[in-house]
């Protein structure tokens, strides 16, 4: 999760377990250089004893520059490969200049950023931590084939574009190297990789779970990589890894992110895709790449929400009317929890004007005032915390429903009604997060409160204006799906209300 989700997450959080401290116990009396960037490096290849075959992260935190000779004898020169989908290009330095296929919603230069190097692979001999690019004479180029040679590293290259729009990429060699990836999003300011509804782009790194840094930060780590790319704005570029090595990973606060081999190798194999992060096309590209969507901690529940909100689009045709008819069906299903949070409620909004009476009679004697009052909630049957237990039970279906509409590639480009032209963007006149704001407003006037301490009375009031000006830039989906539910249950606890005694 990103920083706006994590934020929304435990302001939610702290805000049930301030309700629930304030009626259980009421209320108190009053510079790393790239080869990009280094433009002066002189063209020498740089020779050290070798000493070991393998590098460890602590070492890369210790190194924080190596030193790049760029080789200049060959004319650079673009390629294009095409499966008649897929449409790749790059240059002789394998660094890619374009990536286009018909599903994909923004170009490649949207989802990396304004860099001029965008992908490339690097290599050290054995023992050595002096990488050079690789610069390819271009031998057989067929329509989605392509063979090369670099004269100076004596590496071969043979790339292939196959079916689903993934890049066959092998490097081979007589000696043993070291390679390097590297990804490359120039602007490391956060203004410049987060969208208009808030999502950051990122560096993934894939081992046994997926690792994700914000552009932009300085991190380092390893394990036997199975992918690595960028992820930005519902979209995908990534290198799988076929051979899954042991590898380390540097991401520094310039905007780099270099992935490189422990071990030294004669060969290097890979498969590179650009592709929208639709959930089912990414499960059908395997390689576990369906990870890449961030479901959040509570993942096991997006799955099926994602499905229903799929399943009823099938029959509406309208993602918004999806969300609104999912919204009221989840709210049907766990409408048992709710039934016996809004009973509990019911009770303690009867018991109040005794719990008032309790409060200005024993306002000096705060222990005989507890006593009192519990005797009150045994009495009449009404438990403080029975409304916020529910409540709480229900939060992973709240996060996981968020987390989907928060990354669903199918919101993009989808309207809904009026002015909301795109259910991935914000509402661009905030007239969802202001429905939503005053619809929560309205539900906390409902609820009762086990204190009458004016302060927490104003805290609690106070929280829906907070809850909608986070909400306001995310996407209208959400928002949406927020103020839907609110409705409906207003409506189910007014229900409760008027039914049990």
């Amino acid at each position: 999760m990103n920083d706006d989700q994590k934020r929304t997450f435990l302001f939610v959080l702290i805000a049930g377990l301030t309700l629930f401290g304030w009626q259980m116990y009421f209320a108190p009396e009053q510079t790393f250089v790239t080869p990009e960037v280094k433009k002066t490096v002189e063209n020498k290849q740089a020779t050290q004893p070798v000493q070991q075959n393998t590098t460890t992260a602590e070492e890369v935190k210790n190194v924080e520059t190596s030193e790049v000779t760029s080789v200049t004898q060959i004319e650079d020169k673009v390629v294009t490969v095409s499966n008649g989908e897929h449409v790749l290009s790059f240059d002789s330095f394998l660094n890619v200049k374009d990536f286009t296929n018909s599903e994909i919603k923004f170009p490649l230069s949207e989802t990396l950023g304004k860099t001029t190097t965008r992908f490339k692979v690097q290599v050290a001999k054995a023992g050595t931590r002096n990488y050079r690019d690789l610069q390819f004479n271009f031998e057989d180029v067929n329509q989605n084939i392509v063979k090369g040679f670099d004269p100076v590293n004596k590496v071969n290259l043979a790339l292939t574009l196959g079916e689903r729009g993934k890049a066959y990429i092998k490097l081979t060699s007589a000696e043993s190297l070291v390679f390097r990836t590297f990804f490359g999003a120039a602007d490391s300011s956060k203004e410049e990789h987060e969208t208009n509804n808030r999502m950051v782009r990122q560096f993934l790194y894939f081992s046994k779970d997926v690792e994700r840094i914000s552009v932009g930060d300085d991190s380092t780590g390893e394990g036997s990589v199975k992918w690595a790319g960028v992820d930005y704005n519902y979209h995908l570029f990534a290198l799988i890894f076929k051979n899954k090595p042991k590898t380390l990973y540097k991401v520094f606060e310039t905007g780099e992110y270099y992935v490189e081999t422990t071990s030294a190798t004669n060969s290097f194999e890979g498969e590179l895709i650009y592709a929208k992060k639709d959930y089912d096309s990414l499960i059908a590209l395997g390689d576990k790449l369906e990870l890449s969507v961030d479901f959040g901690f509570f993942g096991i529940l997006s799955v099926p929400i994602l499905r229903g909100l799929q399943f009823f689009y099938k029959f509406v045709g309208n993602y918004g009317l999806a969300i609104i008819i999912l919204t009221i069906v989840i709210r049907m299903l766990t409408f048992p929890f709710q039934y016996k949070s809004f009973k509990s409620m019911k009770k303690m909004q009867k018991v109040q004007p005794e719990l008032q009476r309790l409060r200005e009679k024993y306002k000096d004697d705060p222990a005989r005032m507890q006593k009192e009052t519990m005797a009150l909630f045994k009495k009449s049957g009404a438990n403080p915390i029975g409304g916020c237990l529910p409540m709480i039970l229900q939060m992973p279906v709240f996060f996981a429903f968020y987390q989907v509409l928060y990354n669903a590639v199918e919101l993009v480009g989808a309207p809904f009604y009026f002015w909301i032209f795109d259910l991935s963007h914000k509402d661009p006149y905030y007239v969802l997060p202001v429905l939503m704001g005053a619809a929560m407003f309205g539900q906390t006037k409902l609820n009762p409160s086990a204190s009458a301490d004016p302060t927490q009375q104003k805290v609690m009031l106070f929280m829906p204006l907070i809850f909608c000006f986070i909400m306001k830039d995310l996407p209208a989906g959400l928002n949406l799906y927020i103020f839907i539910s609110t409705i409906f249950g207003i409506a189910q606890q007014l229900f409760v209300y008027k039914t049990v005694d």
